[in-house]
């Protein structure tokens, strides 16, 4: 904590390099950090006050690694966080108000005395500040007012969940404003769930807001949801020679929220012929005896994304151990098979309501064109439209880089860290 022109000087003076390390790995990285700070310390003091004790906060994206389309039924999921992140410049307040200005957007205003569920609020960031207080409560934690502007380099509509980021920022800035920063991660990552299921509206799994609090690789088994299994996979990226990639296809997100409803609702057509609510209460083997039964009762594309479903979630398993192993050759492997299986088996790479629109076939094609041999490539998060991942080796980096921007555009693809913090104050 510190005074809001001496926290500036600190920063530039470098005497915050050293914590700016731990997060963002790279020198690179660590001297980005300086004007980006900085300059939403400057934020901090035209709206609120040069004179107050200021904290500083970081929450990262993430990006899906192994299991597409699992948690839903209760499968595993390999994910990691990323070094795209949701950041603040926050004091603490003895009016029970907490005020948010994220920079772009209009500020949001909770008065925590209140947390009953807003109807008005539902679907708007207010939602989540008022949730994420109620879920501090609920979890036997404190909460208290504070003013804090935010910014976020974690792309809207990216698959790289802006929303859990955001969600984490504000998580960690109660952790460590209130409460010592005694809440763990895993906990944090719960409230943030609770608060975008009940106080935002949005049924999400748990997923996004676990590698955002967590940080680094991350394996979550959801077979009990209410109390998922969570380990860290301990792996120097690094080391590995590659640079992890996201490609964004610019293809549109409206309209497809039936396509993403259906891979569920059919997953779960298919664990209900055999008197089960989820795919990972049914076993694999009676599932392949009774396909015939299956096909004629659900149809046979959800008998395929039930195939995607059993293989992808074993597969997890085989990924963390590669991992573990430092056989990162073999991790591609996985990561080939299971774009694969995405692609032709769970089949949201396209739209089957609009046909002639396929960006993401076409950057999963270059990216074979370019890194086959070499690299590795998958549909990223929900699908239908939207991201790519790529694991390319970082001596065709660049080649990589120019021929996907010649077709998607400058800046379409993302050359990330997988960073080894999580939810966090600086």
């Amino acid at each position: 904590m510190a005074q809001l022109n001496v926290l500036k000087n600190e920063i530039l003076n470098g005497a915050y390099d050293e914590r700016f390390k731990r997060v963002y790995v790279t020198d690179e990285a660590v001297k980005e950090q300086h004007e980006r700070y900085v300059s939403l310390a400057n934020d901090f003091a035209e709206i609120f006050s040069e004179e107050r004790d200021v904290r500083l906060f970081s929450a990262p994206g993430r990006t899906e690694v192994g299991g597409n389309h699992t948690d839903h039924n209760h499968g595993r999921v390999l994910a990691a966080s990323i070094n795209l992140d949701a950041i603040a410049v926050a004091s603490k307040n003895d009016e029970n108000i907490v005020r948010v200005k994220s920079r772009g957007y209009n500020m949001d205003v909770c008065d925590i005395t209140d947390l009953e569920i807003k109807e008005n609020e539902k679907g708007h960031s207010p939602a989540l500040v008022r949730g994420m207080c109620a879920g501090f409560l609920k979890y036997g934690y404190k909460i208290g007012g504070f003013d804090a502007v935010t910014m976020s380099s974690v792309l809207s509509g990216s698959g790289l969940s802006s929303s859990a980021a955001y969600e984490v920022l504000v998580g960690s800035m109660l952790n460590y404003l209130y409460n010592d920063g005694k809440v763990d991660p895993i906990t944090i990552a719960k409230i943030a769930q609770y608060a975008e299921n009940v106080y935002f509206d949005k049924p999400c799994g748990l997923m996004d807001q676990m590698a955002c609090s967590v940080g680094s690789f991350v394996t979550i088994d959801f077979n009990n949801p209410a109390e998922p299994i969570v380990n860290e996979v301990k792996y120097n990226f690094a080391s590995s020679g590659h640079s992890l990639c996201i490609v964004d296809t610019k293809g549109s997100h409206s309209d497809l929220t039936d396509d993403y409803a259906a891979i569920r609702s059919e997953m779960e057509a298919v664990a209900g012929c055999f008197g089960k609510n989820v795919l990972r209460e049914v076993p694999e083997d009676e599932f392949k005896k009774n396909i015939p039964m299956v096909r004629a009762k659900v149809g046979d594309r959800a008998v395929l994304r039930a195939i995607h479903f059993f293989a992808d979630n074993a597969r997890v398993l085989k990924e963390v151990d590669a991992l573990k192993n430092g056989d990162f050759e073999t991790f591609k492997s996985y990561i080939l098979e299971s774009g694969d299986s995405s692609y032709k088996y769970n089949q949201n790479v396209f739209s089957v309501k609009k046909p002639l629109e396929q960006p993401v076939s076409l950057a999963l094609a270059l990216s074979e064109s370019i890194l086959k041999g070499k690299g590795a490539w998958r549909v990223h998060g929900g699908g239908f439209a939207g991201t790519i991942q790529a694991f390319v080796p970082n001596e065709i980096l660049a080649d990589y880089k120019n021929a996907i921007e010649g077709i998607f555009g400058e800046g379409s693809c993302y050359v990330l860290i997988i960073r080894p913090v999580g939810g966090a104050e600086i």
